[in-house]
């Protein structure tokens, strides 16, 4: 009896050594994974930041002419100053809305999201096999083992 506990004792170190190994290595490749996917972000938003800031001074200059043009062929009609401020509240208007939608363009954008999804694939993993469910390394994405449950958990 003696030896027959002994190789269950072993077999089941052996398990716990080997799922704690996985886990290690699960925790090391999600932390890769969120490195990797946050320098790519950052170098499309500073790229996206960087093409803009370098137009900027082009469209400023030559809008402001434009503006000028407009001015002084409103102002045959409206009088300088009503001309001035009909460009300038065109601008205003403008303006608002372009950056309005700038800012909204930013918080549409998903930082790390293959991370975040694929952190909650492991997370379900792992709470279906601690809950006592069959295990399968071999299950593709579309497996019961990787869609959410119904409750959200």
């Amino acid at each position: 009896m003696q030896m027959g506990s002994e190789q269950t004792d072993r077999g089941f170190s052996a398990l716990v050594g080997r799922m704690a190994d996985g886990f290690s290595r699960l925790v090391t490749q999600h932390l890769q994974l969120a490195r990797l996917e946050l320098a790519e972000d950052i170098k499309a938003t500073g790229l996206d930041v960087a093409m803009i800031a370098a137009f900027v001074p082009f469209i400023l200059v030559g809008y402001a002419f434009v503006c000028g043009a407009l001015a002084a062929v409103l102002a045959t009609w409206m009088g300088w100053a009503g001309a001035l401020g009909g460009v300038g509240l065109v601008n205003l208007v403008g303006g608002a809305g372009g950056a309005l939608w700038a800012v909204k363009r930013l918080q549409a954008r998903r930082v790390m999201d293959d991370t975040s999804s694929e952190l909650s694939r492991s997370m379900a993993a792992i709470t279906h096999s601690a809950a006592g469910g069959p295990v399968n390394t071999v299950r593709g994405a579309d497996s019961e083992l990787f869609k959410e449950p119904q409750n959200g958990r």
